[in-house]
């Protein structure tokens, strides 16, 4: 697909003068690109090979600070070296960056001998090598939702994000018209991204004043998730250039909608040819694999909340009646469902998975319904009968966790995240959410200063 690059096509861009940065980028704990940036040159004669990054990468939390309690790393153990492996099959050109290509590398131990199983490519390549070893391939697809500013990052930040200016003045969802008045932004990103070799399918205003969607095309799931990140990346970056900030935060404000990141789920044959979610003769179309991998998916929703809402501030999105959902059930075609079944029917059936926010870690989020599902098929699960109506309004079925806390503790009780991704790979992501909720509660907000000040 055009934008990627092979070492040799690399070498014959940087002898045109076409490309002379490549970035070499690593995905740390909260699904951000980190890394360095290397002369082309010398990218070509021993970069590709391999360049080393400092190991507290994956224990730090949003603000770089290192936290204490990993048994990863620590300032006990010296804070060493990891290996950052550069994957060739995802070198590419950055068509919104001047000169530039980038690579997005895999985490190993320092002498390069085995992957570091923390990582985020490493936790998804695990579950992936699951489902080859039963014949199968998982097929993904993520629509990210997020919200475009008028104001720079710089003056957002100057503002304490209080004065922000959206790019609508009213709920924007499918309007043509408004959309129009923000292609300085989105054209760009289309464009970009298609130039980076992401096959960008869509875009379009979303369900609130100055929100977007971008729909990027289907893909094997390790392809999948790292267009997601190289998506954001992309985002940030082109509205940066156009002077303007977005936002992926799961509820950046108390009225706005939240925004989330859908995620698009179907199992297939190794060589992804075959369906193996459709049964032609069955109801709907569902085959007797696909009801086990959904059972799978709702039996065990409550532990992968953690990996679909995995900060604070995630939790306040699940409100009833935005679209969000609040309860883990399935539907056919039903949006106040949390799990949606889409295609029905079709060799395009798949399972939506509509829990999850535009702040999540992808390849944490696939990882966990790979895991949730492939347990529902081991252990035969039969599959509960469909909703019906509005989940909203519905008694006695089951619900979202309701914070961070919550999704913490159930994830670190959950012997089928343990048995799927080891005890380590679960306790060090309970221990930074529980990290994330004690730097949380420690903090005095606004709405208790503004509620109290006066009046307690």
């Amino acid at each position: 697909m055009t934008g990627m690059l092979t070492l040799d096509t690399l070498a014959a861009c940087v002898d045109a003068g076409e490309i002379d940065t490549v970035i070499m980028a690593q995905v740390d704990m909260q699904g951000r690109l980190m890394g360095k940036r290397f002369h082309a040159r010398h990218f070509l004669e021993s970069g590709y090979r391999e360049t080393h990054s400092c190991n507290y990468l994956l224990t730090v939390d949003m603000e770089m600070e290192p936290v204490p309690g990993f048994a990863s790393a620590s300032w006990s153990q010296g804070y060493g070296d990891y290996m950052m492996k550069p994957d060739l099959s995802t070198l590419r050109r950055i068509p919104w960056a001047e000169g530039a290509a980038l690579v997005l590398c895999d985490v190993l131990d320092h002498h390069g001998h085995a992957p570091i199983s923390i990582s985020p490519r490493a936790i998804l390549r695990a579950q992936i090598a699951r489902l080859e070893a039963k014949g199968l391939s998982a097929m993904m697809a993520a629509e990210l939702e997020f919200y475009l500013f008028k104001e720079s990052y710089e003056a957002a930040h100057e503002s304490a994000y209080r004065t922000l200016s959206p790019v609508s003045p009213y709920n924007e969802d499918y309007h043509i018209f408004q959309t129009a008045k923000e292609e300085n932004v989105m054209r760009a990103i289309r464009n970009g991204l298609y130039g980076a070799g992401i096959p960008v399918e869509n875009s379009k205003g979303e369900a609130w004043a100055g929100q977007e969607e971008i729909n990027i095309k289907y893909a094997d799931a390790l392809t999948a998730a790292d267009n997601h990140v190289l998506t954001k990346q992309a985002v940030k970056e082109i509205a940066h250039g156009q002077g303007q900030s977005v936002t992926f935060m799961a509820k950046y404000a108390d009225a706005p909608a939240g925004s989330s990141c859908h995620i698009h789920q179907s199992l297939w044959s190794a060589d992804g040819q075959v369906s193996k979610f459709l049964d032609s003769d069955a109801e709907h179309g569902i085959s007797d694999l696909m009801r086990s991998y959904v059972a799978g998916l709702l039996a065990h929703a409550r532990e992968t909340t953690l990996f679909l809402a995995p900060n604070i501030n995630s939790y306040k999105r699940f409100v009833a009646g935005t679209f969000a959902p609040t309860r883990t059930v399935w539907s056919r075609d039903n949006r106040t469902a949390g799990y949606r079944l889409v295609g029905e029917g079709s060799k395009a059936i798949r399972i939506e998975n509509r829990v999850g926010g535009a702040d999540l870690n992808p390849y944490l989020a696939f990882a966990s319904q790979i895991a949730a599902g492939l347990a529902g098929i081991e252990a035969g699960l039969e599959l509960e009968p469909e909703f019906t109506g509005d989940a909203y309004t519905a008694a006695d079925i089951p619900a979202i966790p309701a914070t961070l806390r919550e999704a913490a503790e159930a994830a670190h009780g959950s012997a089928m995240l343990r048995a799927a991704m080891g005890d380590g790979v679960v306790d060090h992501y309970v221990h930074a959410a529980r990290w994330e909720q004690s730097e949380y509660d420690r903090r005095v907000t606004d709405w208790e200063v503004n509620r109290g000040f006066e009046r307690s």
